[in-house]
């Protein structure tokens, strides 16, 4: 019997094992050999459960971020961590990591990055910092405070995690494209949420690009996630009572002024302005 996850093998930001059981009870509603497609993959547990729950169907899961190479690291992930418990042995738990100690975390972590020519920095971050403050590599986590947070086991293998999947890793507009004529498809549409940091992911998102997301829910059957931190339900509310408002600033002349708040920190001012005729 294959062994069912609610939460990802390896930590990720975003990741939906909050809404694990309830999405399972969504699924019931679609029949056995349904097409389901996760645009945005993630850590790839909305498209586990679905391939477990429908074992006839096609899941297709965009692992944009590159979550295979994560799960396939596991061995030297684990190797990693447990010379990183021998360095911070005299550290008590949840401590901050300081002096020669510190110093010994770092260079044992790029000791890994040249002999593998890769880290996983995600899951490296959760075990020295504080939860879901994620950085991506070892110049990052110079700037920020260490901490003794380093988990007792190994991570398991977890080799069946994707099994049965079909799995590409591309720009989601193009994942859709390919299967939006499916007869009784359904997409996940899990975005990065609109007002969060997404400094963990392979994208740079604009709020166009939030925007963009909705074109792939008209017509078809999907399963959307977003928070209150994102305001784009209010928004769309909004747009839906204000048809007729279109765009205000079309034609408008746009000028912008970089100004900085200290030395690592600036923003653009922008002045637009238009003469109504």
């Amino acid at each position: 019997m294959r062994k069912q996850y609610l939460s990802a093998p390896l930590p990720f930001v975003g990741q939906k094992r909050m809404f694990a059981k309830e999405f399972i009870k969504v699924l019931e509603q679609y029949p056995d050999g349904t097409t389901f497609v996760d645009l945005f993959g993630g850590s790839g547990l909305l498209s586990h459960i679905s391939k477990c729950q429908k074992p006839n169907s096609t899941v297709v899961y965009n692992d944009y971020d590159n979550y295979r190479k994560r799960l396939e690291s596991v061995p030297q992930t684990n190797a990693l961590l447990a010379e990183l418990r021998q360095i911070v042995s005299g550290v008590p738990r949840n401590k901050p990591i300081t002096g020669e100690a510190r110093d010994k975390v770092f260079a044992c972590i790029r000791k890994y990055e040249q002999r593998y020519g890769y880290v996983d920095f995600i899951t490296i971050s959760s075990s020295i910092m504080f939860s879901m403050k994620y950085k991506l590599s070892v110049e990052d986590m110079q700037k920020e405070t260490l901490y003794n947070k380093i988990r007792t086991t190994d991570y398991q293998l977890s080799e069946d995690y994707l099994d049965g999947l079909t799995i590409v890793s591309e720009d989601y507009k193009k994942v859709f494209d390919r299967y939006k004529d499916v007869s009784g498809i359904v997409f996940f549409v899990d975005p990065p949420y609109l007002s969060t940091d997404v400094g963990t992911y392979n994208m740079c998102w604009k709020l166009s690009d939030y925007l963009d997301v909705l074109t792939v829910l008209a017509g078809h059957s999907f399963i959307y996630f977003t928070s209150n931190k994102s305001s784009i339900l209010e928004l769309c509310d909004w747009i839906g009572k204000n048809k007729l408002v279109g765009n205000p600033f079309e034609r408008c002349t746009k000028v912008m002024f970089n100004a900085h708040m200290n030395y690592n920190s600036s923003y653009t001012d922008m002045m637009l302005y238009k003469k109504a005729v």
